[in-house]
């Protein structure tokens, strides 16, 4: 393997450290993003819990923001439960456009990395052609190794490049699919908050006392 990266040239070690970078990028978001992580199954119970006992406190509210993303969002409309619709849909909008780009985090350098790599290869395949045509200009051609030199070179660079592009290209475009997917699974419960909050404030305008049974909105959601 060091033979190769050697025979590779300078511009292998930019194609490794961008190997490097892309691997650790992927670790991390496939483990930040996943589904448990990110919309809890058990979060909304406790929430409607809370809110249908007439439990919910801001102390619970400042746990619920840090619990997780969909915790972010469900704690930005209930922090503006006592407000207008149009206010809650606000406050809900303000804190989901951060989390969007939280979620996103590193994959636009993912996708840098997979259309960067490629370059690279493609850098290293004309810097290894210069270096042949050297030879030539200076050996002759007697000597194949000088010529075949240059030529691996081309090669290696080449196809470490595209080793990196391909599997980064592959995955940012699946990560960027998950934050889509969660997208809309947290815009789903968000609309469902806003429309069970809208039906407690049709029995109780100020939410002051929450009914004993939740509205059908509320427990369909």
């Amino acid at each position: 393997m060091w033979e190769i990266i050697k025979a590779g040239g300078p511009v292998m070690w930019p194609i490794i450290a961008l190997s490097i970078g892309a691997t650790a990028i992927l670790l991390e978001r496939l483990w930040s993003l996943q589904e448990r992580r990110v919309i809890p199954p058990e979060l909304r119970e406790k929430v409607w819990k809370l809110v249908e006992t007439g439990q919910l406190t801001d102390r619970h509210i400042s746990a619920l923001e840090q619990n997780s993303a969909l915790g972010q969002i469900l704690a930005a409309g209930l922090a503006n439960r006592n407000r207008p619709r149009e206010y809650i849909k606000e406050a809900i909008e303000d804190t989901g456009r951060h989390v969007v780009h939280e979620l996103e985090r590193f994959l636009n350098m993912l996708g840098t990395i997979a259309a960067v790599s490629p370059l690279l290869g493609l850098l290293g395949t004309v810097t290894g052609i210069i270096v042949a045509f050297n030879a030539i200009t200076h050996q002759g051609v007697g000597d194949p190794k000088m010529l075949s030199g240059g030529i691996g070179q081309a090669l290696i660079c080449t196809a470490a490049g595209l080793i990196v592009a391909i599997p980064s290209l592959m995955g940012y475009r699946y990560l960027r699919g998950r934050v889509d997917g969660l997208v809309v699974s947290m815009e789903k419960e968000a609309l469902k908050l806003v429309r069970s909050l809208d039906g407690f404030r049709a029995i109780d305008p100020m939410l002051e006392g929450v009914p004993h049974r939740a509205p059908e909105s509320a427990s369909a959601a």
